[in-house]
């Protein structure tokens, strides 16, 4: 090494020359080496974040001083992004070796090589001799560097200990070193469980059961914590005698099929802050065991009948995180990492990388977006996105990932951290294979959690960005000789370099650079008491905003009322411009980086969909009279009410989709609907939650909009609207058992002399509430096949088997003639029940079944189909329908079939 950080700080084995701020200035490069590190951060780093005056002046002199004393062929060379080292790399600096080490030991443990993995991290920890960064304590970024590195050193010590455990070394000698990193860290759990297996297969098993009773005992006096799995296992392991070499013990921590548990880390203040590669480092060793391959999700014949919600393909080239990427992947791949949380300020692409990574993790992922949920809605949108159908209760969704070794991906947690963080919990703690990677502004604060923060972009990363994306806005822009001013200036925050490079459609870079200036201050100076999603973000939202015309302010304040993205033609209705007129502001906007556009593989182009903070920033900026919010609610209730006829007819499964796409709005608009519009809205949109069985997830809106209901006048104000039948469905769901309401219901459905206007009404309340005879049922096609349905199977429960046939027969006709498919499947199974062939018809309409995603009728139809191959002698096909009905019911949180 030419120079050492991991101890006292010395060049070419002698003692680092020049004063305190010299040896200061090159250990900072030095920790990135090979990369510009920027005049801000040196400044601050050397002097403080209250530089004095002249900082900038100050700092060249260090610099000079310090190309003076640098090894021959090592230089500083400047640019306008800062200062770099030149004439060395990472491959002559201890701590950079370190962790390149580190993290080869990492990816050794992983692909199954402990032997290879514990030769690299004893050089890795071989290269200490010292606390890191001795000699520049003083300095302001010391610290936190400094407590970064240890806690990669404990992580790689653990790590090798793994490694060497696994490997069938004697852990005689093993027992000593741990001995003393356990004594300078008494809780930390997995150390003191390697430390036990260490001493049960040195043959010392008192001396391990004693430690574990050491470490039980200060968890539950210190923490009030019991032992976390792995180190009860190692306890349990102890006590039965079990393996030399700890690989039995290992293997009783892991459970069955050798899946891993997690790590619990009962408190972040018990130990250092982790850094990102640390967290790998530590847990990518933690691997399958030699010989145990890690599990291929299976193939699901199913899988589309749940659908659940894959991951967004990205729409532009991945550029800038390279590093974090391979951090990430290493977390990823190690067996023991069961929650990786990417942290950081909006706009760092938080999103962008945790898509990246996931999907060349390969095997099964599912994406679950928070960014449109509100308060007390994070449970539903975690349901939509596993195809758990009527439901959001955890034990459900806990059903439909058991023993599925799936990633999920949960994005834009913060609002909704205080929800979201006990579900993950919960989901991760009953389902063993599972494995979750979160975005967020901040950590979920779970046990076990490992944390990769996510800043500024390297120099040259951010300015590569700026280029490909000014490319994109202005063709033929290659770069410019200020490009790289313009990027430090914006702190390399991807959000905010885009920005920037899309105003190259009407600035010149130099324009650009020039107004940077009090931008660049506000960006990284925020007020520290404004909302989080203000201090650093906003500045460049309001930088973008104040470049706006009037026409694109207008417009992208409106466009804020939309949760879940627009459509053009739904832009156009709600911002009140014609179709023509958004498109080109839409266009503009998008060229802007203030709205992306994703498509959908419809005919209408797509959706435009603003950042969560852009968002936030533009709904702060819409006047409080202005109409948007109203022609949202009006627009959407319009919507609901096309679409309701189109549910039953051949346009079905099309409307289902469109429906899908909007319900992040769908219920945006109900929660701001007046009381009566609310009621029109709930009515509306009753088949498409019964079909698409979201009953249970909406059950809470509905409750609250009974509420405001009857705060606005209860029985008189639903019979001067007209609004009974609609207050009928606003019970049903609700799915409360409240009698007075019920009853209530009951009385406004059955006094009125007009038939029902929502043809499932008549349904939903004989399946829910039971038959009524005195219902007005509508009388048009579908009620009139649905009617005949329903006599066909009271006629078949009667025997009546030819009145039954006939009933049914009709009831296909009038489906079929319909287009309609959950009709025609229902009649298919009646009809099966008096065929002589009935596995053709039963297999149609379980075809039409799945496409609708009824995982409720899929199963049954499975188990009357099973029945009817064991009947006819064939039990390997009734086993094989009774398999795919339980696994259909566990993958939509069902209860399992009997």
């Amino acid at each position: 090494m030419i120079f050492r950080l991991l101890g006292p700080l010395t060049v070419s084995g002698a003692p680092a020359p020049g004063g305190p701020r010299v040896r200061a200035l090159l250990a900072l490069l030095l920790l990135d080496a090979g990369r510009t590190v920027t005049t801000g951060r040196l400044v601050d780093g050397v002097y403080g974040t209250e530089p004095p005056a002249g900082a900038a002046n100050a700092l060249q002199s260090q610099v000079s001083r310090l190309r003076r004393v640098l090894p021959e062929g090592v230089s500083v060379e400047h640019s306008p992004a800062g200062y770099r080292l030149t004439g060395t790399g990472p491959e002559d600096v201890d701590a950079l070796r370190f962790e390149h080490l580190a993290r080869e030991g990492a990816l050794a443990g992983a692909a199954g090589d402990p032997v290879r993995a514990a030769r690299l991290l004893r050089e890795a920890l071989g290269l200490w001799q010292g606390p890191a960064l001795a000699d520049v304590r003083e300095f302001p970024y010391a610290d936190g560097q400094a407590a970064r590195l240890e806690a990669l050193r404990l992580d790689a010590l653990e790590a090798c200990a793994e490694a060497r455990l696994a490997s069938g070394e004697d852990p005689a000698p093993l027992v000593r070193e741990l001995a003393e990193a356990a004594a300078a860290h008494p809780l930390r759990e997995r150390l003191r469980a390697l430390q036990i297996r260490a001493l049960a297969g040195a043959g010392r098993q008192a001396e391990a059961l004693a430690a574990y009773e050491e470490v039980r005992g200060a968890l539950a006096e210190e923490l009030g914590a019991d032992p976390s799995p792995e180190l009860a296992a190692a306890h349990l392991a102890v006590l039965r005698g079990e393996g030399p070499a700890g690989a039995a013990v290992r293997d009783a921590a892991r459970g069955p099929v050798g899946e891993p548990v997690r790590e619990p880390v009962r408190e972040a203040a018990r130990e250092p802050a982790r850094g990102a590669v640390g967290e790998g480092v530590r847990d990518a060793v933690r691997g399958p065991a030699p010989g145990r391959p890690v599990r291929e999700p299976a193939r699901d014949p199913l899988r589309a009948s749940v659908r659940p919600a894959r991951l967004p393909a990205p729409l532009t080239e991945f550029v800038g995180r390279e590093a974090e990427r391979e951090r990430l992947g290493a977390l990823l791949a190690a067996a023991a990492v069961r929650l990786v949380t990417l942290v950081g300020p909006g706009g760092a692409g938080k999103t962008r990388l945790a898509l990246e990574a996931a999907g060349r993790a390969g095997g099964e992922a599912v994406f679950v977006d928070l960014g449109a949920v509100g308060r007390g809605e994070a449970a539903g949108a975690f349901a939509r996105a596993l195809g758990v159908r009527d439901t959001a209760a955890p034990d459900r969704l806990a059903q439909s990932l058991a023993d599925r070794p799936v990633l999920l991906v949960v994005d834009n947690c913060e609002h909704v951290i205080a929800e979201t963080a006990p579900l993950v919990r919960e989901l991760l703690a009953a389902c063993p294979s599972l494995r979750a990677l979160a975005t967020s502004r901040e950590a979920l604060g779970i046990t076990g959690e490992s944390l990769l923060p996510l800043g500024a972009l390297a120099p040259l990363a951010a300015e590569e960005l700026f280029v490909r994306r000014g490319a994109a806005a202005l063709p033929g822009f290659t770069g410019h000789p200020r490009v790289a001013e313009v990027c430090a200036a914006l702190d390399g925050l991807p959000l905010a370099v885009e920005l920037a490079a899309a105003r190259l459609r009407t600035l010149t870079v130099d324009e650009l650079a020039d107004r940077l200036g009090d931008r660049f201050r506000l960006l990284s100076r925020g007020d520290r008491t404004a909302p989080e999603r203000h201090r650093t973000l906003a500045a460049v939202v309001e930088w973008s905003w104040s470049l706006l015309t009037e026409e694109e302010r207008t417009l992208a304040a409106r466009l804020a009322v939309f949760r879940g993205g627009a459509t053009a033609e739904a832009a156009a209705r709600v911002c009140g411009v014609e179709r023509a007129d958004a498109e080109d502001v839409l266009a503009s906007l998008t060229e802007k980086s203030l709205v992306e556009r994703v498509p959908d593989g419809s005919a209408g182009g797509g959706r435009y969909r603003m950042l969560e903070t852009v968002r936030a920033y533009a709904a702060d900026r819409l006047p409080a009279d202005d109409p948007a919010p109203a022609s949202h609610t009006a627009y959407y209730l319009g919507l609901a009410r096309t679409a309701d006829p189109e549910l039953r007819g051949a346009a079905q499964l099309d409307w289902l989709a469109r429906l899908d796409a909007e319900d992040a709005d769908l219920r945006a608009a109900l929660r701001r609907a007046t009381p009566a519009d609310g009621l029109r809205l709930v009515a509306a949109l009753t088949p498409y939650w019964w079909l698409r069985g979201l009953r249970g997830q909406v059950s809470g809106l509905a409750a609250e909009l009974l509420e405001r209901v009857e705060a606005e006048g209860g029985d008189g104000f639903l019979h001067d609207d007209g609004l009974g039948e609609e207050y009928a469905l606003c019970v049903l769901a609700s799915r409360l058992r409240d009698e007075r309401r019920v009853e209530r219901a009951r009385g406004l459905l059955t006094h009125r002399d007009e038939p029902l206007r929502q043809p499932f009404t008549a349904f939903l309340w004989a399946t829910s509430v039971g038959p009524e005879a005195r219902l007005p049922v509508p009388d048009d096609a579908w009620s009139r096949a649905l009617d005949q349905v329903g006599r066909g199977h009271l006629a078949l429960g009667r025997g009546e088997e030819e009145a039954a046939r006939t009933c049914l027969a009709e009831a296909l006709e009038g489906f079929r003639a319909l287009g309609e498919r959950w009709g025609t499947a229902t009649a298919l199974e009646g009809l099966a029940a008096l065929s002589d062939e009935p596995l053709p018809l039963l297999a149609e309409a379980l075809a039409l079944f799945e496409s609708l995603g009824v995982a409720e009728d899929v199963v049954d139809l499975l188990l009357r189909r099973a029945v009817r191959h064991e009947t006819a002698g064939e039990p390997e096909a009734a086993a094989a329908d009774r398999a795919r009905a339980t696994e259909t019911a566990r993958r939509a949180g069902l209860p399992q079939p009997a």
